[in-house]
C-alpha cells in the first residue's frame, strides 16, 4: 500500500490503528509506517494509534482521541469543569474516567490521563457529535460526582473553595434530579454526605 492509497482510505478517520490499516490491506507491513513517520506523514500517538499529520488538532478532536486510545472511557474530571467553564484555570491535560486501570499517556500531542471507577458507575456521559464525528463526555452532574468519588480528600468548606468553580454558572446548569438520581447509583453514605455539603456550599457562596 503507497502512502496516498492510505490517506484517501483513512480520510474520515481522526486516529486510526494497525487493525484499520488491516481491514483494507491484510498484507500490510507495519513497517511502512516507521517509514511515513520518518517522512513527516503521519504521528505516532501511542502504542497501536497513528494520526496524519496533517490533522488540526483542537479540543473537540483531542477528546475524539481521549476516548479511542483507552476504551472504554469517557472525558470528565478537571477537563469536563473546563468544557462546561466552571473553573478559570485551562486544564493540563485531558482527563477521562475507565473502567479499566489508573494510566497516563505521554504524547507528542499532549498528556491523557484516566482514573479508575467501578463497571457499574460507568455511565451519565453524553455523545457529543461534531463534523460528523463524536465524542464522549460526562454531563456536568457526573463530573462531580466523579471527581468526589476519586477524590475522597475533598470535604471541607476550604478544600470546595479551592476548586473555584464559578457559582453562577454551577447553579444554571445542574440538574439537582439527574444529580441525585447519578448520587443514589453510587451507594455510598461519606460519598453523599460530602456532595451534599458541596452542594450547601454552593447555594450559599
Amino acid at each position: 500500500m503507497k502512502y496516498i492509497e492510505l490517506n484517501e482510505s483513512l480520510r474520515d478517520f481522526t486516529i486510526f490503528s494497525l487493525n484499520d490499516i488491516k481491514k483494507i490491506d491484510k498484507n500490510f507491513h507495519r513497517r511502512r509506517l516507521n517509514e511515513w513517520q520518518n517522512k513527516g506523514y503521519i504521528k505516532k500517538i501511542t502504542r497501536g494509534y497513528y494520526i496524519f499529520s496533517s490533522l488540526t488538532l483542537y479540543e473537540n478532536v483531542l477528546f475524539e482521541i481521549a476516548n479511542r486510545i483507552y476504551n472504554p472511557s469517557y472525558i470528565s474530571l478537571e477537563m469536563a469543569f473546563s468544557y462546561y467553564h466552571l473553573i478559570p484555570e485551562s486544564v493540563y491535560g485531558i482527563t477521562s474516567v475507565s473502567t479499566r486501570r489508573t494510566y497516563k499517556f505521554k504524547t507528542s500531542i499532549g498528556e491523557f490521563a484516566y482514573r479508575k471507577i467501578k463497571p457499574n458507575l460507568f455511565f451519565g456521559y453524553n455523545l457529543v457529535s461534531y463534523k460528523d464525528k463524536r465524542f464522549k463526555i460526562a454531563s456536568i452532574e457526573k463530573a462531580i460526582l466523579d471527581y468526589f468519588y476519586i477524590n475522597p480528600n475533598i470535604k471541607t468548606e476550604v478544600d470546595f473553595a479551592s476548586l473555584r468553580m464559578n457559582k453562577d454558572l454551577f447553579l444554571k446548569q445542574i440538574n439537582e434530579e439527574k444529580f441525585y438520581g447519578f448520587l443514589k447509583e453510587f451507594d455510598q453514605k461519606r460519598l453523599t454526605r460530602r456532595v451534599n455539603s458541596f452542594l450547601e456550599f454552593m447555594k450559599n457562596a
